[in-house]
């Protein structure tokens, strides 16, 4: 893939110079192979679909308050836009370099692995981000429309989102690179992420009663939960019978420090996990 670049005079490139051919010429593959204009597609569907249905219907909960548009628009969609842009970009980046034979050509020139690894996150990360702003412009758009200002709690969701983009791209590339196959990395992560998850946190918040801190999706909640005024509590107990007393339900919310060490920490462990297994996996 960049084989001409760096034979040519001889020269190994510094790992930064690496980095940076790896990501454009990733950049470029996203292109050629319409991924980008897909996903491109899909996140401009959704925003026209919500921008007809609020315009068409104006349901009470988007057009009441300001928080309460940002937080039925950009709490409940942008964790999805979020993950399809993971799975997108980052769920074959490295298991395609066994599954395609790219890597090959690699291996006998120069190129650290570690250059190839940041390089193709690097690549993810800007498409990835390309995606999140035009659904970002697209809210903001909407909610200019109907409402004066912008809340700036909606500032805070952003970054959380961002955040959040980090963790999910960390986590599908240690997919990647724990498998071969591009198709059952890319479904295992959309499986975890679409489903088993949320699964998981549901029964273990639901019925276990324990809070379930150690689940991305669990983390996640802030990005919509600072949307809310107030926050919502960090445990909540509900009783099942209308008169009280019985069986509760216990419901747990993430607070944003913790949703914070939630997100930061599940990027670090799966980066580096992913980046380990990359570095000792053969090309055979």
């Amino acid at each position: 893939m960049t084989q001409q670049n760096f034979e040519s005079k001889n020269v190994v490139p510094s790992s930064i110079a690496q980095v940076g051919i790896i990501t454009k010429y990733t950049l470029l593959d996203y292109i050629r192979s319409r991924r980008f204009f897909i996903m491109l597609i899909i996140t401009a569907l959704i925003s026209v679909l919500l921008t007809v249905l609020v315009g068409y219907y104006r349901p009470a909960g988007f057009l009441t308050s300001e928080l309460g548009f940002y937080s039925s628009w950009w709490g409940t969609s942008v964790t999805f836009v979020i993950i399809l842009s993971g799975i997108f970009f980052g769920g074959d980046a490295i298991s395609g370099e066994f599954q395609n034979k790219t890597g090959y050509f690699g291996v006998p020139n120069p190129i650290r692995r570690s250059s190839i690894y940041i390089g193709k996150w690097i690549a993810a990360f800007i498409a990835s981000i390309a995606i999140l702003g035009v659904f970002t412009v697209v809210t903001l758009g909407n909610g200019l429309y109907y409402f004066s200002g912008v809340p700036y709690q909606f500032v805070e969701s952003l970054l959380f989102a961002l955040l959040y983009l980090v963790a999910v791209l960390g986590f599908t590339f240690f997919f990647s690179s724990l498998f071969k196959s591009s198709s059952m990395s890319i479904l295992l992560t959309a499986i975890l992420f679409l489903f088993v998850f949320t699964l998981i946190q549901q029964l273990v918040a639901g019925l276990v009663q324990i809070e379930p801190w150690f689940i991305l999706t669990y983390g996640s909640q802030i990005i919509g939960n600072v949307l809310s005024s107030p926050y919502p509590a960090h445990i909540t107990t509900t009783s099942l019978r209308p008169s009280g007393g019985g069986p509760t339900l216990t419901t747990y919310n993430s607070s944003i420090p913790e949703g914070l060490a939630i997100m930061a920490i599940y990027f670090a462990v799966t980066a580096i996990l992913g980046l380990i297994l990359f570095e000792r996996k053969e090309f055979n």
